[in-house]
């Protein structure tokens, strides 16, 4: 049960949450603790540097998801017993995962800027953990989870939470990220699977609502993601990842963001049978912010781009005339903030990103705020 994808981190220092789709999102990174003198390693530190193999963060949003989930299979509060169970077995899982793919990715982590803190990522000298203990450590939070929520919850709950971590680690670590463009357009499936966990664990099954609802956070991930991507192309392009953002222009980008965003809202809506009236003017609202913003972005990126065309040299030598360009945009180049502009003159990529964030977190509260007043319902 991981975050595309990405759902996702907001954690303090420089950069962005993560390189992938283990989440629902995901800022900056946390600080890691470095080795003693003399190389020696104390129990503290060694245990703050495994909690942040995990990327805690990540699965901060990663559970926000799973807890209104459960409230909607309940139509109300599910037994707290259970909740605690299916919490725990989904942080132990979604931290699985994240740490199987630190463990595969430490080569490109230590290359881009924003990961290259991670405790894998470090030179030997620095380092605080092995990676081998890194690996023994991921298997051994996945098969706790395996026989926490098998035993405590039901099987199929664990069978879930597995094949999340499966899909994040070999579809997506091993088999996307590094080969196509559309990585985390695929690979961002591996954050939608703790709606299917929360469900399951509180009904048995897996129905309809929970595979719409694992239907809105795999098309929010794209554009949640490349909007965070946009800023960070050079980190990626560094590190040899095709992430969109590095293949396309930002037009195409930006264009696709649009495209999702729009796919994400259409979902959300498709729920509205089953979480009501008051869900449905929520999320009606939420969408619309949501949109505008995506929206906002594109019309930025289309600004820039032709004023960046304009000042190219035409035909002859000589210059086109130049086009009005946004204040603040002046002088940016291609590559600079993902060929939009410099971070301080145009937060757009980030603004978006954030955004992201909040509106996923305020539309599952809108599905918990639903599933306790039978009132709301149609």
């Amino acid at each position: 049960m991981t975050s595309a994808n990405p759902l996702v981190k907001r954690g303090r220092g420089r950069g962005a949450r993560g390189s992938g789709p283990s989440g629902p999102g995901s800022v900056p990174q946390d600080s890691v603790p470095r080795a003693g003198a003399g190389g020696r390693r104390s129990a503290r530190v060694v245990g703050r540097s495994l909690l942040a193999l995990t990327k805690p963060r990540i699965i901060e949003l990663l559970l926000v998801t799973t807890v209104p989930t459960m409230m909607l299979a309940a139509r109300g509060l599910p037994a707290p017993g259970l909740l605690m169970i299916t919490l725990t077995g989904g942080a132990l899982a979604a931290g699985s995962a994240n740490t199987i793919n630190c463990y595969l990715d430490r080569d490109i982590d230590a290359v881009m800027r924003r990961t290259s803190r991670r405790p894998l990522a470090r030179p030997g000298p620095l380092a605080v953990i092995r990676p081998a203990e890194a690996l023994a450590f991921g298997i051994g939070l996945g098969v706790a989870a395996t026989v926490m929520l098998g035993l405590l919850a039901n099987w199929l709950s664990a069978a879930l939470a597995d094949a999340a971590i499966v899909f994040y680690v070999f579809v997506y670590t091993i088999g996307l990220k590094r080969r196509t463009a559309a990585n985390i357009v695929i690979g961002g499936a591996a954050g939608c699977f703790p709606v299917l966990v929360g469900w399951a664990a509180v009904t048995g099954t897996v129905g309809l609502p929970p595979v719409i609802l694992f239907a809105v956070i795999f098309f929010w991930t794209p554009p949640h993601f490349w909007a965070l991507a946009m800023k960070f192309k050079d980190d990626y392009a560094a590190a040899s990842v095709p992430m969109l953002p590095v293949v396309a222009p930002a037009r195409v980008v930006a264009r696709k963001i649009l495209f999702y965003s729009y796919l994400t809202v259409a979902a959300t809506l498709a729920l509205a049978p089953y979480a009501g009236w008051i869900f449905a003017v929520g999320a009606a609202g939420l969408g619309g912010w949501f949109l505008a913003e995506a929206h906002r972005l594109r019309s930025r990126v289309a600004r820039l781009t032709e004023g960046a065309a304009a000042a190219a040299p035409g035909p002859g030598g000589g210059t086109a005339a130049p086009a009005p360009v946004p204040p603040g945009a002046r002088g940016v180049t291609e590559g600079a903030c993902g060929g939009l502009a410099r971070p301080s003159a145009n937060p757009a990529p980030m603004r978006l990103f954030h955004l992201s964030i909040a509106y996923l977190t305020l539309l599952f509260m809108l599905v918990a705020v639903a599933s306790v007043l039978p009132w709301g319902r149609w």
